[in-house]
């Protein structure tokens, strides 16, 4: 597979700027070990999960990628700040104990005082030769500005109002976002960009304009390594490119109870009942009464399906990082040999061909 050289690729030693994001419920151990061994770089998501827990997933992407014990594991692990508030003060903390895992980076997004917990890194690679690459998310030139001249990162990731998940809530577009953060740190930090991309088109795009490597939550989760149960997997794959098709609200977080954000975040996710239940003006106790009952029944109308705006791009399960079969396909199954880094990397180059005979 042809390399494509830019600054991020030197610094995570990978053949391609592509990143799979850190989505909590979503990405594990298979799919951030599939991307990293397909020549890009995997992230997991921490969310709730244990140390005990995210240690055995290290201990399994060791296995997958044939890493011995004690030298650096080629993927990254991303943290939440408001819950790294409640688990580092408890009997559990969680960084110390990953950071004893020699992940090659960390990514902290969504916290009042994401700092703290970057000094934290700092210090433990202060005792030992091993140095973490930290990823900060922001959502404004202002995040960036303090992300590089308080916090001192290694990579700022850039982060649109298209992103699927969370986000924040007044973040302009991507295209528009990541200009300001270039123009805001012109000699600062390396800069990814996320945000509602789904296309190997779309990463030559953003590398052209100046981003180092780009992230894609929602096109990883059309993979076999997904942690998405099947209907979840159905609801991506049925989701248009419609306005309508996915909404950022903080009204999913209301019923499924997961309402820690820092003030202006909110979340993107497919738009169905839970919506409708807004829109036709019923109370919090109620929508949640509502939720738990179709939770409870097995009913699908109600589900959580945190998905970006890109999400109608895609149609198809495949493997991340390995040929495998398609597993479902808005025209029936089909059987094809192909991967999403392997896609994305052959569109990224042709587009970047393309881009060249303009000159």
């Amino acid at each position: 597979m042809p390399r494509v050289n830019t600054p991020l690729t030197k610094l995570l030693n990978v053949d391609l700027p592509i990143l799979s994001a850190p989505m909590a419920f979503a990405a594990e151990a298979d799919l951030a070990s599939a991307v990293t061994a397909a020549s890009a770089f995997g992230f997991m998501g921490a969310g709730f999960t244990s140390s005990a827990q995210l240690k055995s997933y290290f201990q399994v992407v060791r296995q997958k990628l044939g890493i011995a014990n004690g030298s650096p594991v080629p993927i990254g692990i991303g943290f939440i700040g408001w819950i790294l508030e409640m688990t580092e003060p408890s009997d559990d903390p969680r960084i110390e104990a990953i950071l004893e895992e020699k992940p090659v980076a960390i990514w902290f997004a969504f916290g009042l005082d994401l700092g703290k917990y970057i000094a934290q890194v700092r210090a433990f690679d202060a005792k030992r030769d091993h140095k973490t690459i930290i990823f900060v998310m922001v959502n404004s030139a202002e995040d960036a500005l303090r992300a590089a001249n308080e916090w001192k990162v290694d990579v700022i990731v850039a982060q649109g109002i298209e992103a699927g998940g969370h986000g924040g809530s007044e973040a302009p577009p991507l295209l528009s976002l990541l200009q300001a953060v270039k123009s805001a740190v012109p000699n600062g930090p390396l800069i990814v960009a996320a945000g509602g991309v789904s296309t190997g088109s779309q990463i030559a795009a953003l590398l052209t304009m100046g981003a180092d490597g780009v992230v894609l939550g929602t096109r990883f989760l059309f993979t076999t390594e997904c942690i998405y149960d099947s209907q979840k997997k159905e609801a991506i794959v049925k989701a248009d490119l419609s306005l309508k098709s996915t909404v950022r609200t903080l009204a999913f977080d209301e019923v499924g109870r997961t309402n820690g954000w820092p003030p202006k975040h909110d979340g993107r996710a497919i738009s169905n009942d839970i919506i409708k239940d807004v829109e036709a003006g019923f109370s919090l106790d109620e929508r949640m009464k509502k939720f738990d009952e179709s939770t409870a029944a097995g009913d699908t109308s109600r589900l959580i399906v945190w998905a970006g705006a890109g999400v109608g791009l895609t149609n198809s399960i495949t493997s991340a990082g390995v040929g495998d079969r398609v597993l479902c396909n808005l025209s029936k199954l089909t059987c094809t040999l192909q991967n999403v880094v392997h896609e994305l990397s052959t569109d990224l180059i042709a587009a970047l061909q393309r881009g060249a005979s303009l000159l």
